[in-house]
């Protein structure tokens, strides 16, 4: 795979935080996250406004980040995590382009009438369009949806509970964009490539890319909805180009308020944007630390952010690896092992990044580093500025 050669190698370190990990994430003191200008992140946009991370053959941009873990086994399984490596692609926050502007919800699906007015699905997208997250929505509510409306609740000081009252969607409700839209798929939604993730790291290095699996994940994706989901919103659908198909409408989720500090809770699973005056401004559930590997409780700071990242594994740093196994370099894609984004931290070897599995949000152990769906991931890094205080508090 060609390296590429940027202005300025950008040193985020990255870790492979999957369920169960089996050690915490490592990297040499020396690579920390730094700006390149040769190389700024993608920022096309959807028909819905959603930005789109890499290219449209889901190639992602080639950006190198050290000290990024190491693993045995795929995005599925255990891994274990290792430093080494080179960086590029990271990007200085206050340096992004500007924010694009996010489109109308265009036409309202002939699903959205049906919904009941207490429905799951249309509690999730309102909360996920107000910025507390259910996570991947799925039409079915949780321990992540029942987080996500209780937060909502506080902030609007609100009646506390397990499913929303009558003030509480009148609060929602505020919000009167309908909660599906149709959506043409496109010719770029539906080339691909879409194939398997490897499970072996080794046979992971061997690909150019890790595009999505499938037009349903990579549309699911899009508009932060589980694959499954889309299958029933559109039962006689072949998922082709030029077909419409009926989404969630997700994209005032993209935009979050301005915010002073990231505040990461490992009792409530989740992480909160607070604004100058301390109120929450936004949520998001997260996969923290283990007992093995805890979150690093105490205050750190953004130091800067990586885009795509490709995944070094090393198994010779990896308590429990194949030693027969070789060095191997993890190309960058949605599949890749950190997903999409990463956030780089003053708390040596620890970050916020991606994740190839957002339904497992919320419900895993991580291997310290703090674990977000990818669009998640991504909205945050778009307001994490160097410097900006970051909270780690059981």
């Amino acid at each position: 795979m060609t390296r590429p050669t940027p202005n300025l190698l950008a040193r985020a370190v990255m870790c492979a935080l999957l369920p169960a990990a089996l050690a915490a994430c490592d990297v040499d003191p020396a690579t920390r996250a730094a700006t390149d200008t040769a190389a700024p992140a993608d920022t096309r946009v959807a028909a819905d406004g959603q930005p789109i991370a890499g290219d449209a053959s889901g190639a992602m941009a080639s950006g190198e980040a050290p000290g990024v873990p190491g693993a045995r086994g795929g995005p599925s399984s255990t891994l274990p995590v290792a430093p080494g490596g080179t960086a590029g692609n990271a990007q200085d926050p206050a340096e992004a382009e500007a924010e694009p502007e996010i489109a109308p919800p265009g036409k309202t699906a002939a699903a959205d009438a049906d919904l009941a007015d207490d429905s799951p699905l249309r509690l999730q997208v309102l909360l996920e369009r107000a910025h507390f997250s259910p996570g991947e929505i799925d039409g079915k509510g949780g321990s992540n949806t029942r987080r996500a409306l209780a937060a909502f609740q506080e902030a609007h000081d609100l009646t506390v509970g397990e499913t929303p009252d009558d003030a509480t969607w009148a609060k929602l409700n505020e919000d009167d964009a309908p909660i599906l839209v149709e959506y043409t798929l496109t010719a770029d939604d539906v080339a691909g490539p879409f194939r398997d993730t490897p499970d072996e790291p080794e046979d992971m290095a061997k690909e150019d890319a890790l595009p999505y699996t499938s037009v349903e994940e990579k549309i699911g994706e899009q508009f932060h909805a589980n694959p499954a989901l889309l299958a029933e919103l559109n039962p006689d659908a072949s998922f082709e180009a030029g077909e419409t198909i009926t989404v969630p409408y997700v994209a005032p989720a993209a935009r979050l308020p301005a915010a002073s500090k990231i505040v990461v809770d490992e009792s409530d699973a989740v992480l909160r944007l607070h604004d100058e005056g301390g109120k929450v401004v936004a949520q998001f559930p997260v996969t923290t630390g283990s007992a093995q590997f805890p979150l690093p409780i105490g205050d750190w700071k953004v130091t800067g952010v990586a885009r795509d990242p490709v995944w070094h594994y090393d198994p010779e740093l990896i308590a429990g690896s194949d030693p027969d196994d070789e060095k191997a370099e993890i190309p960058a894609g949605p599949n890749n092992p950190v997903g999409t984004t990463w956030i780089d931290l003053t708390k040596e070897h620890y970050g916020i990044h991606g994740t190839p599995e957002p339904s497992k949000i919320g419900k895993t152990e991580s291997n310290g580093c703090i674990r977000m769906t990818n669009w998640s991931a991504a909205a945050v890094a778009k307001i994490a500025k160097p410097e900006m205080d970051v909270v780690m508090q059981r």
